[in-house]
């Protein structure tokens, strides 16, 4: 297997730190439009090389795979690059990866009741393509979507014969200081993508179909593990939604998020004031994004670990019918402590959370253990060698049962 890894910042970075310690690779080729960037992230491991790349440019991607003989390319930038890369590996024959699927576009008339263009759908479009090329497509592969996707699959094979719901629930109590150890607002994840996941309306899988809600609706309070403890969630867009229901057979598909107030107030304060918009606007004679340049001022989510405490939480509630026949209400989750992954690999609890799980999906399928052809998500795989897997790079995920009950 030889990997060409597209996007050397906080997550790139730690794929291939985390990579570095297995053997199922001949070769990791980390492209960066920053070559500099790439070249920090290669030199964890003398198996892997830095090169530039245009993430925007199919044939850029392409190129590079040809070049250096690729097998695999690892998608690890912002989605707003997903469709050039996607196009890039299957023209290359290569197989591809992802971690968050083709963006969305609101519907014109009815954003907050009716889906547009959904996350993935482009992808999936040409689904058809990637299968008679024999090639793979493996998208959503992160941490959610992606571990709570294949904790979807494992509930559906293992502990439940009928789901009333797969409510993907995100946590945390992480706070990051500054220098003199005030607590300030910096996002431990791409800003980018935050603001394209928050501000969009939510989708929910309802009784067959996918229908939007408006953002930050249907708050709940749900108590996460490990002492992190009660947050408010609310929904979000995210992929599972569109992921989960195409291969499992659910009533309702959730997913919840628990910002907290100052992100929401923040989220919307940027919106009221258009600084969410992706379009440019010219200011004394230069054209920006109001969003890249919202992106830009706020500290690079891979520099903040040294200065963050708490965990991060990923999972996934499920309510339903046991294999017994009886009612069963079991969330399925992944637990990181910040200081364990600093310690340990030099990567905050977020980024190292997202990076660990395509590591594990590329193994299995450097090993044969996951095989497919066409554009498939997470739940398309056996999840019993996945979670095995996982918990050989020291964060095992963890079950716990709850009070029977409806979600949402």
């Amino acid at each position: 297997m030889r990997i060409l890894l597209v996007g050397a910042g906080g997550v790139g970075g730690a794929f291939a730190a985390i990579a570095a310690r297995r053997d199922f690779f001949e070769a990791i080729v980390v492209g960066d439009h920053d070559v500099a960037k790439a070249e920090r992230a290669a030199a964890v491991d003398a198996r892997f090389s830095a090169v530039q790349v245009d993430a925007s440019d199919a044939g850029s991607v392409a190129a590079l795979c040809a070049e250096h003989r690729i097998t695999h390319v690892m998608n690890a930038v912002d989605p707003v690059f997903n469709m050039s890369i996607f196009d890039g590996a299957l023209a290359a024959g290569a197989d591809y990866l992802d971690m968050a699927m083709s963006l969305s576009r609101p519907h014109p008339e009815a954003p907050y009741e009716r889906t547009g263009v959904k996350l993935g759908d482009e992808q999936f479009a040409v689904a058809d393509d990637w299968a008679a090329a024999g090639r793979l497509a493996l998208v959503g592969i992160g941490v959610e979507p992606g571990l709570s996707d294949v904790f979807a699959r494992y509930a559906a094979d293992h502990l439940f014969s009928e789901i009333d719901e797969l409510g993907t629930r995100d946590g945390a109590n992480l706070v990051v200081t500054d220098n003199d150890g005030n607590e300030v607002f910096a996002p431990s994840f791409s800003m980018w993508t935050t603001i394209e996941e928050c501000l969009n309306p939510p989708v929910v899988w309802q009784d067959g179909a996918w229908h939007t809600t408006a953002p930050f609706s249907e708050p709940e309070v749900f108590d996460f593990p490990e002492g992190i403890g009660p947050v408010e969630c609310v929904n979000v867009e995210h992929e599972e939604v569109l992921l989960m229901p195409r291969w499992i057979d659910c009533r309702r598909a959730t997913f919840k998020y628990g910002l907290g107030e100052e992100f929401i107030t923040i989220l919307k304060v940027l919106h009221t004031l258009g600084l969410d918009r992706t379009e440019k606007v010219r200011v004394k004679g230069v054209e920006v994004s109001p969003r890249d340049v919202v992106a830009a001022v706020l500290p690079d989510p891979a520099t903040v670990g040294p200065r963050m405490r708490g965990k991060t939480c990923a999972g996934l509630w499920v309510t339903g019918t046991g294999k017994d026949g009886q009612a069963r209400s079991t969330y399925l989750y992944h637990v990181v402590d910040n200081e364990w992954t600093m310690a340990e690999y030099g990567h905050q609890c977020v980024v190292w959370q997202t990076a660990v799980n395509p590591v594990v999906a590329l193994e299995l399928l450097a090993t044969g253990v996951w095989t497919g052809v066409g554009v498939l998500g997470p739940e398309a795989f056996d999840a019993v060698p996945f979670l095995d897997l996982l918990a050989e790079h020291g964060a095992p995920w963890g079950q716990r049962e709850m009070a029977s009950s409806t979600l949402g």
